[in-house]
């Protein structure tokens, strides 16, 4: 957990309480939203994507409730660990929280402590179940970082980076499930070139969600490369509607296909967050 800063949301109308949560949790090393409305709790969720929200139950506008609950259908935010904070103790309104999607519930007043274990203990659920890409189902985190560093430990590796341009605009003009088709697919399309062309203990993964590191052998990294970009360019204006194809080939933030081969990973860096770094260079 200690590599990556992870972002608290704190739904709380209590200024009082806020401001020490808020206080509390920054110097624990996180990085804290602070909204005093149910309204506000949502937009925010949607915006700044936290890996976590603290929900007070009783708000001035829309109560906790109804914030879980538009949150949960959301596709955006419906993953999101929850932890309700009230007042209230009955059953009811325990189960109430339970049903919609809460991961855990503490009541006021409470030990700030047991709130602090009660996070970490959710983030730490969210770290070991987000090994894979949700839409893809490729390796992301860890597992890629792992197969970096064993990267480096060898003179015969290569690194071919893949990214999916503009998918973030496409996603803005088609949605949610239409750029989540897109990426299954070049994701599909990138493996079974692989396995075409490139070895058995080739590595495939995710350094960002539209962005891919592939592992392989120096020998195979030129022809893979072009195979996977002629294939890619020849199918990316299928994923446009009819109606737009033939605008889109004209378009600057029009989906497209980057790649950038690195033939000897081990010369070149010392870890693989020197990697990560190398490869948000290239794509700038």
């Amino acid at each position: 957990m200690a590599d990556k800063k992870f972002k608290i949301l704190i739904v709380e109308d209590d200024l009082d309480i806020a401001e020490m949560l808020n206080a509390y949790f920054g110097v624990q090393g996180y990085e804290v939203f602070v909204v005093n409305w149910g309204e506000d709790g949502v937009r925010t969720a949607i915006s700044k994507r936290p890996d976590l929200i603290i929900l007070d139950i009783r708000l001035p506008d829309i109560d906790g409730y109804e914030v879980a609950r538009r949150l949960r259908e959301d596709r955006r935010t419906k993953e999101i660990p929850i932890i309700f904070l009230t007042e209230k103790r009955d059953r009811a309104d325990r189960l109430r929280g339970l049903e919609l999607g809460a991961d855990d519930y503490i009541t006021k007043p409470f030990d700030v402590q047991e709130l602090r274990l009660r996070v970490r203990n959710s983030l730490e659920r969210v770290s070991q179940d987000s090994l894979t890409n949700p839409v893809s189902g490729l390796p992301e985190g860890t597992l890629v970082d792992e197969r970096l560093e064993e990267c480096l430990q060898k003179s015969n590796m290569a690194l071919l980076f893949v990214s999916l341009e503009n998918l973030e605009a496409f996603r803005d003009l088609y949605g949610f499930v239409a750029s989540d088709d897109v990426l299954r697919a070049v994701s599909l399309m990138i493996r079974n070139a692989m396995q075409e062309v490139g070895g058995a203990s080739d590595f495939l993964g995710h350094v960002t969600a539209s962005e891919f590191v592939l592992v392989l052998s120096p020998d195979t990294t030129s022809t893979l490369s072009d195979r996977i970009v002629n294939r890619l360019e020849q199918s990316l204006d299928y994923f446009y509607p009819i109606r737009d194809r033939d605008e889109a080939v004209d378009w600057s933030n029009r989906l497209a296909i980057k790649t950038v081969q690195i033939l000897s990973c081990a010369e070149k860096f010392k870890s693989s967050a020197e990697i990560r770094e190398e490869f948000s260079r290239l794509q700038k």
